[in-house]
């Protein structure tokens, strides 16, 4: 990865990372929380697809795992930055819509809302889109095998996750939820 754009695209992740942390302070009590189990399920995949992320940008592991994609060329460190940036942006945007209602968990708030506007008009789960999509510009930036495997298992768990998050979603809010599922897909606008 072209140097200048590596360390913009670690600065832009952690800028976010620091906004994520502070962001979770002053959230609404849980009224109702995971269990360890399934909290497992779906943490350890992202948390593997996040450790790879960060091993693609320090060279470590398996020398085949950082062959470059036949693809990859000068202009794809560039490309990739600017497909970070606002990766990281709409899920800036989706958390701060979100507001108090926000967890790294599933779990439902006290008084806990059904938020439809900001970037919960065009996909149900804005912060998982934004993610996937910097860690595609992050892995295009890098060039390597090893980033779509991570990309692989960050986005496996999210679909698990999103998936057991809409089911509560459905049991809290019922017909709303279902009529906002019809008109609104999950991850990608007009497509999945």
């Amino acid at each position: 990865m072209h140097l200048s754009f590596g360390l913009l695209i670690e600065a832009t992740w952690l800028l976010w990372a620091l906004y994520w942390a502070w962001g979770a302070r002053g959230v609404k009590a849980a009224a109702r929380e995971d269990d360890w189990t399934r909290l497992l399920a779906y943490r350890i995949p992202v948390m593997l697809g996040f450790a790879l992320l960060i091993a693609l940008g320090q060279g470590v592991g398996h020398p085949w795992l950082y062959r470059h994609v036949p693809s990859a060329a000068a202009w794809a460190p560039p490309l990739g930055w600017l497909l970070v940036l606002p990766g990281l942006g709409f899920a800036c945007w989706a958390r701060r819509t979100l507001g108090r209602n926000w967890s790294g968990a599933v779990q439902l708030k006290q008084d806990h809302e059904l938020i439809m506007a900001g970037p919960y008009r065009w996909v149900r789960h804005p912060i998982y889109t934004g993610i996937l999509l910097a860690m595609l510009g992050t892995i295009l930036a890098a060039g390597s095998w090893l980033g779509l495997l991570a990309l692989v298992l960050v986005g496996g768990g999210f679909w698990y996750k999103l998936r057991h998050e809409e089911r509560w979603m459905r049991e809290q809010f019922g017909t709303a939820y279902v009529d906002y599922m019809r008109r609104v897909k999950a991850l990608v606008p007009g497509v999945l």
